[in-house]
């Protein structure tokens, strides 16, 4: 049993696909697909069930799961305790984010890659559910996430980017072009454009929602608030947007909703454990950053 095919395995589990593990891992997919089925053969187990559109674990590979990710574990923090003996930082480290952020991404990857040139960069993007977990379970070594309101991810240290309200928008043609605010409840009856579910600030919709009893109408679901704002212009729904977006187009009539929900953007890292001597100065670095550039 290697190495690489418990990083493998492990890479197959959370993504649910070998192509995708396959990218995550920087090698082609067959390279995976044959050592995984080694990985079978060693445990004479089957430890994905292939059958269906989505690979599924077997109840074996759920057996194995726990004791891969422990091992994978074990090693990187062997790593790091050499490397902080040595007071090295060179190594990788991985940034992940949400599509849409006020962050300055060019200029705090500049400035990491002039103080710590030895240092690989990797910069990604996913929805904030996959953020949360990929950086507790070490995938990611810092995210820039959605959370609620006063909430602190389990397992994870935060700092706020962002904090305010998120708006209804309608275009300037619409009924609601002469109101000020408007109900969840209101918002039933008309067809929203919303970011995709996993995203933060679709669960702020939902969970509104749920808080009624109702479930909202969604007409289309778009990646970043931006392209959300631009549906709305058209006059396709109503877009669920952070209030910056919605109260700085000139094409959009923004709509405060009652009770108030709230949008938080969080740079989030692991509370605790081992963090190798690149990941702290990545953490660090970005943090300064944050608080020079006015986002925390």
């Amino acid at each position: 049993m290697e190495l690489r095919q418990l990083e493998y395995f492990v890479a197959v589990a959370e993504e649910a696909n070998f192509t995708r593990a396959a990218a995550r891992v920087h090698v082609a997919q067959p390279a995976v697909s044959a050592q995984i089925a080694r990985l079978e053969r060693e445990l004479g187990q089957p430890l994905f069930d292939r059958a269906r559109r989505q690979v599924r674990l077997t109840a074996a590979g759920a057996a194995v799961l726990p004791h891969a990710r422990a091992a994978l574990t074990a090693v990187a923090n062997a790593r790091v305790a050499v490397e902080e003996l040595a007071g090295l930082v060179r190594g990788s480290v991985v940034l992940a984010t949400v599509t849409a952020h006020n962050v300055d991404m060019p200029a705090l990857l500049s400035d990491f890659h002039t103080a710590h040139p030895g240092v690989e960069i990797t910069l990604t993007t996913a929805d904030s559910d996959r953020l949360i977990e990929g950086v507790r379970s070490g995938r990611f070594d810092v995210v820039i996430a959605s959370v609620g309101a006063d909430e602190v991810p389990d397992g994870l240290a935060i700092d706020v980017t962002t904090d305010e309200p998120i708006d209804a928008a309608v275009e300037r043609g619409d009924p609601w072009c002469d109101v000020d605010s408007v109900a969840v409840r209101a918002l039933a009856d008309r067809p929203l454009i919303a970011l995709p579910q996993g995203t933060g600030l679709r669960r702020r919709l939902d969970e509104a929602f749920a808080a009624t009893g109702l479930v909202p109408r969604i007409a289309f679901e778009a990646s970043t608030p931006q392209e959300l704002a631009d549906l709305a212009a058209r006059g396709l729904g109503v877009a669920i947007v952070p209030r910056s977006v919605a109260r700085n187009r000139a094409d959009l009539h923004p709509v405060a909703i009652t009770p108030e929900l709230r949008g938080r953007l969080v740079l989030a890292w692991r509370a605790g454990g081992p963090v190798s001597p690149a990941a702290r100065a990545l953490i660090g670095m970005a943090r300064e950053h944050l608080r020079v550039t006015g986002g925390a």
